[in-house]
Formats: structure tokens, sequence, C-alpha cells
């Protein structure tokens, strides 16, 4: 692991620019899906179930349902964002585009390639959140300025679920394989994670094992700040995602040169 990380400079900058220059003249259609995404979830959830469903109960005090599920759609957000984009996107630069034989031949090593890549899969991430964010700050379900740490917190948040990403990327030999991880692991944490419905209305060995997914700690953090409160012990989920996020982004970056260089 440590010529891992000895191996990458900050010439992996240089690989988030080629993806953002990409994104950029692709602008219209990726800014349009995660701007509307969230007013259809709200119209679907809050107008719909919202309308039978008044309040619940969250750490221990009534709240809107609408204003509850709000922060679970952006935690969704920066999930989908930067996983979709260090699996799907990356297999096709890796696979089929060859865009990472390319880059090779210049003095970026391979290392480089797959630190700019979670880079952007992080950045993307925090583009989708912050867009969401701006959406539903125009139904005042957002407290400011708490709210305001979600944006750096979504791009720590998004490092992990891009490293993660990467991890299969480096394993599937296909890219219909990635159907099992989404089903496996991102479906679950989607709709387990405290997202739309309060972890206490599930048995107690259903929320330990909510809590043992890392969805359900950028939630907390972010319905907190969407709140406008940022209670101490906030730092535990904090803890947790900081902790994760390495090892899971060296994994990735081993998998990939494992996978890439023969």
């Amino acid at each position: 692991m440590r010529s891992l990380v000895g191996n990458i400079s900050l010439r992996s900058l240089r690989v988030w620019q080629r993806n953002r220059d990409v994104y950029f003249v692709t602008w219209k259609t990726n800014l349009v899906p995660p701007l509307l995404e969230p007013i259809l979830y709200l119209l679907a959830f809050g107008a719909g179930i919202g309308a039978l469903v008044k309040e619940v109960r969250y750490e221990g005090a009534p709240i809107g349902y609408t204003a509850f599920i709000a922060p679970g759609l952006l935690a969704t957000q920066v999930m989908f964002q930067s996983f979709f984009e260090n699996t799907y996107n990356t297999f096709v630069r890796m696979y089929y585009q060859r865009t990472f034989d390319a880059i090779v031949t210049t003095p970026l090593t391979l290392e480089d390639v797959m630190a700019g890549e979670l880079l952007w899969g992080a950045s993307k991430g925090t583009i989708g959140c912050t867009i969401m964010m701006a959406a539903i700050s125009a139904f005042g379900l957002i407290r400011y300025p708490e709210a305001l740490v979600i944006v750096p917190f979504s791009f720590l948040a998004g490092l992990f679920f891009a490293g993660l990403a990467l991890c299969f990327t480096g394993l599937v030999p296909q890219i219909d394989v990635f159907n099992f991880p989404i089903f496996l692991f991102v479906m679950p944490m989607f709709l387990f994670s405290g997202t739309f419905f309060p972890l206490e209305v599930l048995p107690v060995w259903a929320q330990r094992l909510a809590w043992a997914l890392p969805l359900t700690h950028v939630t907390r953090v972010m319905r907190e700040a969407c709140l406008g409160r940022l209670p101490a012990d906030l730092g535990w989920d904090l803890l947790y995602i900081v902790l994760a996020t390495a090892p899971v982004n060296l994994l990735g970056i081993h998998l990939m040169r494992k996978r890439l260089v023969k």
C-alpha cells in the first residue's frame, strides 16, 4: 500500500481536470436530472406519502415528513452520483474508450489516473448534492448557515462511495455485472439507512445492521445540518466516514492496478 501512495502525485489533478472538462461539455444532460430529481421525489414522497404521514418522530421530537426525507435525498444523491461515476463511467473510460491507455503514456502513473478518477467521483457527488440543495432550499426545507457544512462533507462522503465503486470496477469482468453490487449494496443502503423512515421503527437487529451502513451516517450528518443543529455526537458519524474512506480508496486503486497491469 505504501508504494501505491508513493506513486500518487499532484499530476492526478490533470485526470480530474480532463473529466471536469468533459462534464462541462455535456453539462445539459448532467444538470437537468439532479435538478429535477429532488422535485419529483418531494412530490412523490412529500406530497404523496406526506399527505398520509404528516410527521414522524426523530431524535425524540416530531418533524414534518417532507423535512425528514429532504436530507435523505441529499445523502442518496451523493452516493448515486459518486458510485455510478466510478463504476459505469470509469469502466467505459477503461475498457471501451481506452482513455487510461492513452493517459499512462504521459508522465502520469496508473495510481495518478486512479486518484484522479476518485477525486472526480467525489466531485461529481458534491456537484449533484449542491444542485439538489439549491432545489430543495426553494421549498424552505433547509436551514442556513448550518447546512453549508453539507457541501464539504458531501465531498468526503463522495470520496468513500467513489472508492467503494472503484473496488467493484477492479473486480467485475463485464459492465453488466455491476447489477450485482447495485442490488446487493447500493439499493439496501438507499432503502434502509434512515432515508425515508426513522430507524427506530425497525427491529433492534435491523437497527444494528443499518448503523453499520455508511449511508446511515452520511444521512444523519446531513439531516442534523438541514435542521440547523450540529450536536457533538455527529463526530462519531464523521469519524466513521473518515476511517472508512482511506482503506476503501487504497483498496480500489490496488484492485484497479491488479486488473490493468498484467
